[in-house]
């Protein structure tokens, strides 16, 4: 009798063991758990189907600007499903705008890139490229977006930040697309991979600074600027601290030392005796 019940108690605390580890893996938040091996490679499969996506426009004149630019940003998805350009020969997803009318010049238009991909060493950001046109569907200027990396307290402020500015009376349109030098550039990116797990900090550099690479698709925020994103931009890191002399040296040079005054008075004094 006491054998069986030495049986029946060890297959309960095995379950209990097992039942308890799968609580645990269910309560690990998801970016503290290994990367899953079988995840597939999303920015291949993210180019394959851009590329073989149907363009439906290639010249400015081609696309619907009947959009008005969002008040404040506004959070768009790009990918799978969206209208595809072809500019130039490059496929691109688009956003296209009408600008408000008797704006005061200049303003500022607010733009924001999430990560796309769980982990820092996998992830990649589409890059926007604008393009200002005048009522004739004529370009007025256009340039890749730089995008600078701000990691705020909230996610409004966190991700990759950029702006542009319109001061041009003529300006109507605002086309937002990403150019084949954008889709195959990077972000400087500044944080500490050991925030997300251990197996991502063996799978990128140490030091924590290294580079995002851009993408065909993902998350975009446009709109007018507003204060909050303004304050992420202004005060967004865009690329690696120039190393100074250090805090000392830099003191030693901006406020004199007080035995440095006293030993030079005193040199003084002794090279002109009373």
């Amino acid at each position: 009798m006491s054998s069986r019940f030495a049986t029946i108690a060890g297959v309960l605390i095995l379950a209990a063991l097992l039942g308890g580890c799968h609580s645990v893996k269910v309560l690990i938040p998801p970016n503290l758990r290994p990367p899953s091996e079988d995840s597939g490679d999303a920015l291949k499969l993210a180019r394959e189907q851009l590329q073989q996506a149907t363009p439906c426009c290639s010249s400015f004149a081609d696309f619907s600007y009947q959009t008005m630019l969002p008040w404040q940003p506004k959070k768009f998805t790009l990918g799978n499903g969206s209208m595809v350009a072809n500019m130039s020969g490059t496929h691109s997803y688009f956003l296209a705008f009408r600008l408000p009318a008797n704006l005061k010049l200049p303003y500022r238009v607010a733009l924001k890139s999430e990560l796309n991909g769980r982990w820092l060493h996998s992830s990649y950001l589409f890059a926007p490229t604008v393009v200002l046109l005048d009522g004739g569907f004529q370009p007025i200027h256009s340039a890749d977006v730089t995008l600078c990396e701000h990691m705020g307290w909230s996610d409004e402020t966190t991700g990759a930040f950029g702006s542009v500015t319109i001061d041009s009376k003529q300006a109507r349109y605002l086309l937002v697309y990403s150019s084949a030098a954008q889709q195959s550039g990077k972000t400087y990116w500044e944080q500490s991979p050991a925030a997300f797990s251990t197996k991502a900090t063996l799978d990128m550099n140490p030091t924590g600074n290294f580079s995002i690479g851009h993408g065909p698709n993902g998350v975009l925020w446009v709109g007018m600027m507003d204060k909050t994103y303004a304050d992420a931009v202004d005060n967004a890191v865009c690329g690696k601290a120039t190393q100074g002399d250090g805090v000392i040296n830099t003191l030693r040079t901006a406020l004199p030392l007080p035995w440095s005054t006293d030993s030079n008075s005193n040199k003084d004094n002794s090279s002109h005796p009373e």
